[in-house]
């Protein structure tokens, strides 16, 4: 069940829909966020080897740090007990405990895995955000919110073209 304070009002709806639209803008115009290779990771491959494992738009979203449009992710309703994993290591991110229903348009978590993912600050959009990375591959998942459900309050706002789902 969602709650209301769940549910985006009209003007987040808005500011996210821009943001989206701008970001795909700035990716189309190759004037896209730094790129993940930028974080420091264990798992690297060229950048030719990244583009020949992942399909177009994962590697838009974790090699170029793009989005993905919102409602668009088969991840939204995936509800099995599993993990979601690294689309392009592998790496376990989120336990499918932790998923919720955020009304963003993206699959949403409110923890993840010890050790899985690296953050740092995001100042493109015009705004400051935290983006969320890849622990392993330094690969662009989202970015984390402080409006998520309690106990922790925050909400892993994640690309599902960046992830893979293992059914348990």
């Amino acid at each position: 069940m969602t709650s209301t304070a769940q549910i985006p009002s009209r003007r987040r709806f808005f500011s996210l829909c821009t943001a989206t639209a701008a970001g795909a803008a700035l990716w189309r115009l190759g004037l896209s966020p730094a790129p993940a290779s930028a974080a420091p990771a264990p798992y690297r491959l060229t950048d030719a080897e990244w583009r020949k494992r992942l399909p177009p738009q994962a590697y838009a979203v974790l090699r170029q740090a793009s989005t993905e449009y919102p409602f668009t992710s088969p991840l939204n309703s995936e509800h099995r007990h599993g993990t979601f994993v690294c689309a392009g290591c592998a790496l376990p991110l989120f336990a499918s405990a932790t998923k919720f229903d955020s009304g963003t348009g993206w699959p949403s978590f409110s923890d993840h895995l010890p050790g899985a993912i690296g953050e740092r600050v995001d100042r493109s959009l015009l705004e400051v955000r935290t983006e969320v990375h890849c622990a392993r591959c330094g690969g662009h998942l989202g970015h984390v919110f402080e409006d998520g459900p309690q106990p922790t309050g925050l909400r892993y706002c994640m690309n599902g073209v960046a992830m893979r789902f293992r059914a348990a």
